[in-house]
């Protein structure tokens, strides 16, 4: 990463433009492009194409990026995703197999990465558990980012890890629905439809006020910041706000579910 980031930094330098004048060309911000040329953030393949065209580069940093290895243990994608996390402002989050990362207890966490396939082996899932708790730091900020997540019912039913473990992340999922500055919602089961048949993602907010949007598959990830992607997102998670239950009602389903009342 620190040798990309360097050949980029060359190449601008030799163009005779700065970080934010080069910003400006690629639609990110000075603050990203000085991150990669310091070898701290990935630079990611379809930012690389427009860098190599607006450089006159035949196609150099295109290819560094396919070919950059992993980051440890995490891949370079996730790694932008996370840097990006990290400083947001506002994170809007809809998931539909498990319960959102921010929400995790240790306990859950641990339970679904034990679930992978192949199985990662005991100090691998101790690894990504750490970093899992490690990204809920955010929560804790003097000034916590706006968050807003929209759960589908099954993920908040499945009992992941077993009975205790259920039981526990469902008081930390009830206790967070009470936070200051958190929204969730719980999508119900038995809709006729709803506009989160494509699957999950996420949309992130910015320092400065720039939005994206992040999806995971089965192998791999779509980040983008392109206005038309992030639109058909935003549009998606406004209709999902609305066919999910409310706040109130999530609380009092999960009060349901923890036999409260």
């Amino acid at each position: 990463m620190k040798m990309v980031g360097a050949m980029m930094a060359v190449s601008r330098i030799a163009k005779n433009l700065t970080q934010k004048q080069l910003g400006e060309e690629v639609r990110l911000d000075e603050q990203t492009i000085a991150s990669i040329e310091q070898g701290r953030r990935a630079l990611m393949p379809d930012v690389a194409e427009l860098l190599d065209r607006i450089l006159g580069l035949p196609g150099v940093l295109a290819v560094a990026a396919e070919q950059m290895p992993a980051v440890d243990v995490t891949p370079p994608w996730a790694e932008e995703y996370m840097g990006r996390e990290r400083e947001a402002v506002a994170i809007w989050w809809f998931n539909t197999q498990v319960l959102p990362g921010l929400l995790q207890t240790e306990a859950y966490a641990r339970a679904l990465f034990g679930c992978r396939v192949p199985y990662l082996g005991v100090e691998e899932i101790e690894v990504q558990v750490a970093r899992r708790m490690e990204r809920q730091d955010i929560l804790d900020r003097p000034v916590p980012p706006t968050l807003s997540f929209i759960i589908w019912e099954p993920a908040v039913r499945d009992r992941i890890g077993g009975d205790e473990v259920y039981r526990e992340q469902l008081r930390h999922l009830r206790a967070c629905a009470d936070r200051p500055g958190i929204s969730l919602q719980v999508l119900p089961l038995g809709l006729t439809g709803h506009a989160g048949l494509g699957g999950p993602f996420t949309l992130l907010e910015t320092p400065e006020h720039q939005h994206l949007f992040y999806a995971e598959i089965q192998r791999g990830s779509v980040f983008r910041q392109a206005p038309e992607d992030v639109s058909i997102l935003t549009q998606k998670y406004a209709m999902l706000r609305a066919q999910a239950l409310n706040l109130h009602e999530t609380k009092g389903l999960l009060d349901r579910l923890l036999g409260e009342r």
